[in-house]
This record gives C-alpha cells, sequence and structure tokens, in this order.
C-alpha cells in the first residue's frame, strides 16, 4: 500500500520534510524528478522532492506518448542515442507494462519522398541491431499492397512501401505517476502544489536546501538536504536564477502540439510516422477510440505554465493528415480534442541556433546545485541511474553511510507487479471478467482500468465495493472508484488533476468527461469542504483547460 500519498497527508508530509534533514532534495516533480527519486530512494538515500503544481503538469504529460527508440536520430547520425534509448526502452516496458505498449509503427516510402526504401531499410536495420530489438519485434519491409492491406487510408498516389518495425506506446503521465509511487513506497517524502521559492546556504555558500511554500495553504517551511537536485524541466532556468552561480548554457523551448479525432471519423488503427512536405516527421498514432496526430516542432516564447495549440498549429497538422491520408477529409469541425507541450533544449551562448542540444545535461553550479536539463521521457531511468553514480560517491564519503549501486534496471514501478510483459494481456483479461462479476463493469471498461492501474487494480477494486455498498454517489461505479483512489493514494487535489493527468478522458474521450464532470465536482467537494472561491477558481481552471483542448487557444 502506497504510504503518504493522499490529498489528506499534505500536513505530516510537510512536518517531515522540515523535521528531517535529506541526501537529496529534489525540485520538479516531472519523469526526472520522479526517476531520480526512485533511483536514490531505491540505493538507501532518503529524499524529498516537491513539485509546484500537479505531478508531470508540464512536459511530461503532454509528449508524443511514446516511449521510444529514436529512430530519427540515426538520420543526424548519432549512433549512441539510439543504442541507449532502445535498449532503456525494453526496461522500461518491463518495469511498467500496463503503462507502455508495443505498437507496430508504419513508415511510408513515396516517390520523391525523404527517406527511400534502402536506406529506410538499413536504417531501420541498424536501429534493430543498435537497439537489441526482440526477435519478434525486427523490422519488416512491406510492399505497396501489403502496406495498403494495413492501412488503406495512406496516400497511394507514388506509395512505393513501407518499413514496419515497433515503437512503444505510453501514457506518460501515468508512467510519471506510478514511478513516483514507488518512489513513495520506498520512503521518498513527496508533496505537490509546492513552490520552491529559494535556496537555503550554509557559511561556504553552498546549497543546503531550499525554502518551499504550499501553494494551497500558502504554509513557507524550510526543507534541508545534502544535496540539492533542480529537475524542474521548463522551467530548470527560473530555478537556476534563484541561485547566485549560473553557466553560459540555458533552455531554448520548442512547443509541440497533437490534435485528437474519433475513430468514427478516422477509423485508423495502425500507427503511422510520415514526413510531410516540409520534411518534418508526424506520427499518427491510434489509442482506444481515439487517434492522434503531432507533433509540429516552433520556437516558444511565451508562458511557460499551459502552453497552447493555436489555429496555425492546429492548421498545420490537418493538413498534414491530408496530405499523407487524403480519403479522410479531416477538417477543424472533426478535432475532439489537443494537447501541446514544451520540450526543453539545450543552448550555449555563442553557438549557432541550430546547434542545440536534445541530449540530457548535468550542470554542476559552483554553490553545489546539481541541475538536470533536457533529456527523454524515454531515458528517465538512466538519466537518473548516470547522474546518481556520480552523487551517491560524493554523498558516501561526506555522510560515511553506504549506499547501494543502482536498483532500477528490474525494480517494478507502482502497478508493474503483473508478472512482466509477457504476463500483461491474461492479467489484464482476469481483472476484466473480475470488474464484470462484481461490479458490473463492461469487460471493455475493465479492460481499460485493469491496463491503467496494473496490479493496483485491486486498490481501485477496494473503492468500487465502498460505492457499492454505500451507494451514496451519484457517479458511475467504476468513476467513482477511480476518483476516490486518485484522491487517497494518488495526491490528487484539483478537479483537473484526475480528468486529465490520472485518466485522461479529457484528452481521449472528452464527452464521457462533459457528462460526468460536475458529478466528479460535486464528489470533490463532498470530501475537500472547497470554500466558494476555491470551488469556482477550481471550475475555472478545469474549464480553461476543456476549452483549450476543444478549440485553437487564439479563437476564445
Amino acid at each position: 500500500m502506497v504510504q503518504l500519498f493522499s490529498a489528506f497527508d499534505r500536513e505530516t508530509i510537510q512536518t517531515k520534510m522540515a523535521e528531517e534533514e535529506f541526501d537529496l532534495v529534489i525540485v520538479g516533480g516531472g519523469i526526472t524528478g520522479a526517476g531520480i527519486a526512485l533511483d536514490a530512494v531505491s540505493r538507501g538515500m532518503s529524499v524529498a522532492l516537491i513539485e509546484m503544481q500537479d505531478f508531470a503538469a508540464g512536459t511530461s504529460s503532454r509528449s508524443t506518448k511514446l516511449v521510444h527508440g529514436g529512430l530519427r536520430y540515426l538520420q543526424q547520425f548519432e549512433i549512441k542515442e539510439v543504442a541507449d534509448l532502445g535498449k532503456e526502452r525494453a526496461i522500461v516496458y518491463e518495469n511498467g507494462p500496463h503503462v507502455t505498449t508495443p505498437e507496430w509503427m508504419m513508415l511510408p516510402f513515396h516517390k520523391g519522398g525523404n527517406m527511400g526504401k534502402l536506406s529506410a531499410s538499413f536504417g531501420i536495420r541498424l536501429y534493430d541491431y543498435l537497439a537489441g530489438v526482440k526477435k519478434d519485434e525486427r523490422r519488416k519491409i512491406l510492399s505497396a499492397k501489403e502496406t495498403l492491406a494495413k492501412n488503406p487510408f495512406v496516400k497511394k498516389e507514388g506509395l512505393k512501401g513501407s518499413g514496419y518495425y515497433v515503437e512503444y506506446r505510453t501514457d506518460d503521465a501515468r508512467l510519471t505517476i506510478e514511478v513516483m509511487k514507488k518512489a513513495v513506497e520506498l520512503g521518498a517524502k513527496v508533496i505537490n502544489y509546492t513552490k520552491a521559492e529559494n535556496f537555503l546556504y550554509d557559511a561556504k555558500k553552498h546549497v543546503v536546501g531550499v525554502v518551499a511554500r504550499d501553494r494551497i495553504t500558502g504554509k513557507v517551511f524550510d526543507i534541508k538536504g545534502h544535496r540539492v537536485i533542480n529537475a524542474a524541466g521548463p522551467w530548470v532556468d527560473k530555478v537556476r536564477k534563484m541561485d547566485y552561480a549560473v553557466n553560459n548554457k540555458h533552455l531554448r523551448l520548442t512547443k509541440g502540439i497533437h490534435l485528437v479525432i474519433d475513430k468514427t471519423k478516422f477509423p485508423m488503427e495502425q500507427a503511422v510516422y510520415f514526413d510531410t512536405p516540409d520534411g518534418r516527421m508526424v506520427f499518427a498514432i491510434p489509442r482506444e477510440k481515439k487517434v492522434y496526430v503531432g507533433t509540429t516542432d516552433t520556437v516558444y516564447e511565451e508562458m511557460v505554465i499551459n502552453p497552447k495549440a493555436n489555429e496555425e498549429d492546429h492548421k498545420y497538422v490537418i493538413k498534414a493528415i491530408n496530405y499523407m491520408f487524403p480519403d479522410v477529409h479531416i477538417s477543424e469541425n472533426d478535432i475532439e480534442s489537443s494537447w501541446a507541450g514544451v520540450r526543453p533544449l539545450i543552448y550555449e551562448e555563442g553557438k549557432d541556433p541550430s546547434e542545440i542540444s536534445r541530449k540530457d545535461e548535468v550542470w554542476f553550479s559552483e554553490s553545489g546545485l546539481i541541475t538536470m536539463a533536457g533529456g527523454k521521457l524515454t531515458g528517465y531511468r538512466k538519466m537518473a541511474e548516470k547522474l546518481l553514480d556520480e552523487v551517491s560517491k560524493a554523498l558516501a564519503k561526506e555522510t560515511g553511510k553506504k549506499f547501494k549501486t543502482v536498483q532500477t534496471h528490474h525494480l517494478p514501478i507502482s502497478g508493474g507487479d503483473v508478472g512482466g510483459s509477457k504476463n500483461i494481456d491474461a492479467f489484464i483479461e482476469k481483472k476484466a471478467k473480475e470488474g464484470n462479476n462484481r461490479f458490473g463493469w463492461s469487460l471493455e471498461e475493465g479492460r481499460e482500468l485493469a491496463k491503467r492501474y496494473g496490479s493496483n487494480i485491486d486498490h481501485v477494486f477496494t473503492y468500487a465495493q465502498e460505492h457499492k455498498e454505500n451507494g451514496t454517489s451519484s457517479l458511475p461505479n467504476s468513476l467513482y472508484a477511480q476518483l476516490h483512489y486518485a484522491i487517497y493514494q494518488e495526491a490528487v487535489i484539483h478537479p483537473v488533476d484526475f480528468l486529465l493527468r490520472r485518466t485522461g478522458y479529457l484528452l481521449f474521450d472528452m464527452p464521457y468527461l462533459l457528462e460526468w464532470k460536475e458529478e466528479v465536482i460535486e464528489d470533490m467537494n463532498n470530501l475537500f469542504q472547497w470554500d466558494a472561491q476555491t470551488k469556482e477558481q477550481l471550475v475555472a481552471e478545469l474549464q480553461t483547460q476543456i476549452d483549450d483542448a476543444r478549440e485553437p487557444a487564439d479563437w476564445h
């Protein structure tokens, strides 16, 4: 059972954070911070982590939702990157098969396109070799006829065939929360909606902690630690500015957006990775009853919190869809929802902007502040391992403590105890039937929830049983169970935390969200007892996210 991760544990967590001196204090609760917390606590370090918004509210819930091996990095000859990411992908999948799914990806070749059959065949074969791809997941080259048999929507004119290889689809926000829950289970003290306002220094001007502010209550408290790690994603520069020592590197942010279309309008079951006339690569990926398409890549200099997709972004992706899938005739009216995210890339003063790096880097400040910048979803575990191999040696010397070597290669994340990837399908079927027998859930609903929560589905069943026996809530049984599980075991504070990041309904089932959002808010209000002003703010926050998802931001 997850310890101290209920929305009602905040005061206890803050008291413990203020009383203890930690080995590590981490600022940032996206996938990078979560990965560092899990690696550190599994080695035996004491860890405190704060996140100023909800967990994964930044880039970690706004990606293309792929744990991918970086095939496109081959085009830039980044061989080591491809090898590392490919091998890492398999570890991420094995440790959390409930939040990661192998997805066969098609790479069509057209006459005059960026990639020919020969170069793609060589590239994908090299990719298989470098990434150590499993035998049953190795690439194939399909003829034009075989390509259209798998995906009849692909542009037929000039089609020469396609590459066929495996990527891994994930729920990025749930991957983050499951990694975080595992860290908490092993003893990390973790809290959301808590902002680092300043650093604490010793007499030698070394960073020895942070001044934190609870953004819900306004309470300010100190968290002391031997090392402070800045893992704030797109905000790392803002966090570094609180320190007195900064290097000449900084972030350059780019924005990516994705559009979601219902399969009744775009009934595609085969994922496609395709090039557009301007040379960019775009993914079209089926997910349950929807298909999502993206991404764009534009320089972003606006507010980092809650980036938005505008009309130009929508037009670009719609044009790309109609270019590669000319028979579907997608228009703005067919877009059910969308999301935008920013990528934190690393730029060094004095270098050409084309030399912006997509790699992760660690910066050690003269004050002792450690910053983890850049990086990708796929590499979160490896990034933490490399950083903590270095940090643990110095910490052990300094404190006299003994720490273990890395433990996360074969450490299932929360919900991942399903008997490995080979057993995930059987596990989902078994739990779907249990949900059907005990609570009358449809098998489809049972499968969706078993996949979402993995081995934690039994905790969700506990709340379903509570609803069945009490029956006081007007919510459907499965929605009530998810909501109460999310509040008591996943630190959900606001309605948007639950409806966007814990369940994905805001992106992938807008009609269901619109049907039940009022009841979700009322149920939460019964538990939290918000005052009128707070409730109004939370309703407005949710409505803003719904509006941003449903139409371009510059339309409203």
